[in-house]
């Protein structure tokens, strides 16, 4: 993979990580990096699926894509944030 393509990925990951946590409600506790992961993660799901369902359009701005990778990046967040505070709400009651 050539630079370009990683330093796509990765402002694709932080706009997909961005807009999944603004469409959550309430405060995520979850840090930046792990937002990037979760927006990377997310867009590749996103496009595998438009792509496997055939809904992926080239030309324009194919906007059920992208609503497919805010909805992963949406549920990647709520689930990380969800493991991160059963954790700790663990530790402090023990």
């Amino acid at each position: 993979m050539e630079i370009s393509g990683i330093f796509t990925a990765l402002v694709v990951g932080i706009v997909i990580g961005v807009l999944g946590r603004l469409v959550l409600p309430g405060r995520q506790r979850i840090g930046f990096w792990l937002t990037v992961l979760v927006g990377i993660v997310a867009a590749l799901l996103g496009t595998l699926v438009a792509s496997a369902v055939g809904v992926a359009d080239t030309d324009n701005i194919d906007w059920i894509e992208l609503a497919l990778q805010i909805a992963f990046a949406a549920g990647g967040v709520a689930v990380i944030d969800r493991l991160r505070r059963g954790s700790r709400h663990r530790s402090i009651t023990r």
